[in-house]
């Protein structure tokens, strides 16, 4: 009976590894913070076409329902409520995503107020609540704007950070924040330094729209799906090629397959991580727009307004960092294919919208 018993029990075990095992290693209960948002869906599709079982926290300020999988456990609820945030983490959570910001890097030099109480404040009580809790991994979508003016280019980790813009000042502080709580506490976290996202699933599994755009490709598609009457292009007087400023654009499905990545370097090397997540390549605002337009058919109106305060005029990454230790490549990231991805996304919404 003893035997029986200790076989079944192999049985049940060997049953249990299989269910939650990829590739051998033990699949993890992952908490997305922000992952009904455009960035945040994505990252939560990544992480369930590979097996993890997946809960989103978010107060759908920026994202929406419509953003949501079957395969997922959803919670509403706000970063800024500390009870809220301690009460989803107790659910037994391996490691959590956190997605959860303000944006706008233009909307940041006129409201810091906001970017403070949402950004700082907001990522203080959920590395706190991680910590009551337990989750001691932690991946953390940082940005670019970190760096501020390149001093050369492409911009690597070693570059300073300067940033010019309120937002690039909140994620540099979180950066620290995650630094000294590692020191302290013993946070294992990868600090996800983004480039410009762009795009849609290139499978065609999320089309949720973002509510209030304010990154360039999304605005240049509102227009082609008459949404939105015109572009505003801030500033044509950069030293660039056209004047326009220069961006790094990084497919979402791409750096979905990084954060993936990342937690499972630092989980099975117990160490933290600082990474770029960036295309490689420069693309300007007029050159995205004369590709949209023929992409789109659409004639897509512009007009040029004065340069925005905290503007640099190029940032481009280099990725190699993210190649050597991550095996990570961006596979999406040309330009037809974040503008046709884009665009499928929109144009469906606008005829659906003329049909109706």
């Amino acid at each position: 009976m003893p035997i029986q018993l200790s076989l079944l029990q192999n049985i049940l075990a060997i049953q249990h590894e299989k269910r939650y095992s990829i590739s051998g290693v033990k699949t993890m209960n992952i908490l997305i913070v922000g992952g009904a948002g455009y960035i945040g869906s994505h990252v939560a599709r990544e992480f369930l076409d590979k097996g993890y079982r997946v809960t989103v926290f978010d107060n759908l300020s920026s994202g929406t329902r419509e953003n949501l999988f079957n395969d997922e456990k959803f919670v509403y609820g706000d970063i800024l409520d500390y009870t809220a945030l301690l009460r989803a983490m107790r659910e037994g959570f391996d490691a959590l995503v956190h997605l959860a910001a303000a944006k706008a890097a233009g909307e940041s030099m006129l409201k810091p107020e906001k970017y403070s109480y949402q950004n700082i404040s907001g990522t203080i009580n959920i590395l706190n609540a991680a910590l009551e809790a337990g989750v001691k991994n932690i991946v953390f979508s940082s940005s670019a704007a970190v760096y501020g003016e390149p001093q050369y280019l492409p911009i690597d980790e070693k570059h300073p950070t300067n940033p010019e813009n309120y937002y690039g000042f909140t994620k540099r502080e979180i950066e620290r924040f995650l630094s000294w709580y590692e020191k302290l506490k013993g946070v294992r976290f990868a600090a996800l330094r983004y480039f410009n996202a762009a795009g849609y699933d290139v499978k065609g599994r999320i089309t949720g729209l973002e509510q209030n755009p304010a990154n360039l490709l999304p605005i240049i598609m509102e227009v082609a799906a008459g949404m939105r009457r015109e572009l505003r292009i801030f500033g044509d007087d950069y030293d660039t090629r056209d004047g326009t400023c220069i961006r790094d654009y990084i497919h979402v499905n791409d750096l979905a397959t990084g954060h993936v990545a990342a937690l499972d370097y630092i989980c099975k090397n117990n160490v933290s991580l600082t990474v770029n997540l960036g295309s490689e390549n420069g693309v300007s605002v007029k050159e995205m727009l004369e590709t949209a337009r023929r992409i789109t058919g659409k004639s897509i109106p512009s007009e040029i307004d004065r340069r925005r305060a905290g503007d640099p005029a190029k940032l481009t990454a280099s990725s190699q960092y993210a190649h050597e230790v991550l095996g990570w490549q961006a596979r999406y990231s040309d330009v037809e294919t974040l503008i046709e991805t884009t665009w499928k996304v929109y144009n469906k919404r606008r005829l659906f919208c003329y049909c109706q």
